[in-house]
């Protein structure tokens, strides 16, 4: 029996610290699995923690904790497999330090990803973007800065993590002006501002005071905002916002929406899909093709391309001589 105890460990502390300098999303991600993979082992085989081995996460047993994940807990295919990927990763590294259990490994290893539906991405009209800007309080300093929090989401398209990340020196004005973040895979972009962010940001800052290092957008005692913090912010202005622009209440309206609505903004303006990649930080172009079938206006252009056959309306009726020779 070999315990999973070091091997787990040392996957963290070596694997993904030392070789991989995985991100604390990662980091998180990978240890929110484990977590969940333990806790499902523990209750339905009864063996606590402490005591696993590796021999007890068979092919079956792994298999059995990912129907669980959709079943009873609810999770889309995405998270499943990213899940199942977390898994993966352990197990290669553990093929490496127990080549004794290979076999086992190797019928884990073996354990596909599930395909996912491709759903039609979710995006704000340029009628209900100005809708939620509005919708913050300008009297209150957490109003100016929701206000600004939002038109840098949806100008500049960063992702969640990337907005908190944000510091008073990641922003540079004057000529040129733009936002510096560091993205995911800990890649290092540049993203334009245009001169009402610029500005925005510009008298936020005046206001907040305080250090180049401090987060552009604080939370409570000054901290960076969660996660949490920042899709509760973007629901709570929804409300707000449909009041004067009802449309938007038939959306599920989260912060990725509004990265969505900055791409589908650069789309609709004839921006090339691979520009819109490099914007948004995309490894592939092909992640950003999404954009191009939720765009309906490209569709339509090709439509009206299209010479319409020319056929009249209505049942064919055979003339006499045909119903005559039958």
């Amino acid at each position: 029996m070999t315990a999973l105890a070091p091997t787990l460990q040392t996957f963290f502390t070596q694997r993904l610290a030392a070789q991989r300098n995985a991100s604390p999303n990662t980091v998180a991600s990978y240890r929110d699995t484990f977590r969940l993979l333990l806790t499902f082992v523990r209750e339905t085989k009864g063996i606590a923690p402490e005591r696993l081995s590796i021999e007890d996460l068979d092919a079956p047993t792994i298999s059995d904790f990912l129907d669980y994940m959709e079943t009873s807990r609810g999770v889309t295919v995405r998270t499943r497999n990213s899940r199942l990927a977390a898994v993966h990763s352990l197990f290669r590294f553990a093929a490496l330090c127990h080549p004794e259990h290979l076999a086992l490994i190797q019928r884990v290893l073996a354990i596909p990803a599930k395909r996912a539906t491709n759903a039609v991405i979710s995006y704000l009209t340029k009628q209900e973007i100005e809708a939620l800007l509005r919708a913050p309080d300008l009297s209150s300093r957490i109003g100016r800065r929701d206000r600004a929090l939002l038109l840098v989401a949806i100008q500049t398209g960063l992702r969640v993590s990337e907005l908190t990340g944000l510091k008073r020196q990641d922003v540079v004005f004057g000529t040129g002006a733009h936002l510096n973040c560091t993205g995911k895979g800990r890649k290092l972009r540049s993203t334009p501002i245009r001169n009402d962010t610029a500005k925005l940001l510009h008298a936020w800052m005046n206001e907040c005071g305080g250090n180049q290092t401090e987060p552009l957008f604080p939370g409570p005692g000054g901290k960076p905002l969660s996660r949490d913090a920042v899709s509760r912010i973007v629901a709570r202005h929804v409300v707000t916002a449909a009041q004067q622009c009802p449309s938007i209440t038939k959306k599920k309206v989260t912060p990725h929406v509004l990265r969505h609505s900055c791409a589908m903004q650069l789309q609709m303006a004839g921006v090339d899909v691979a520009v819109i990649a490099l914007w948004l930080g995309h490894e592939s172009v092909r992640t950003t093709d999404i954009y191009q079938h939720a765009d309906l206006s490209i569709k339509e252009r090709a439509l009206e391309r299209i010479a319409q056959p020319r056929t009249v309306p209505g049942r064919y009726r055979p003339p006499d001589k045909l119903l005559a020779f039958l």
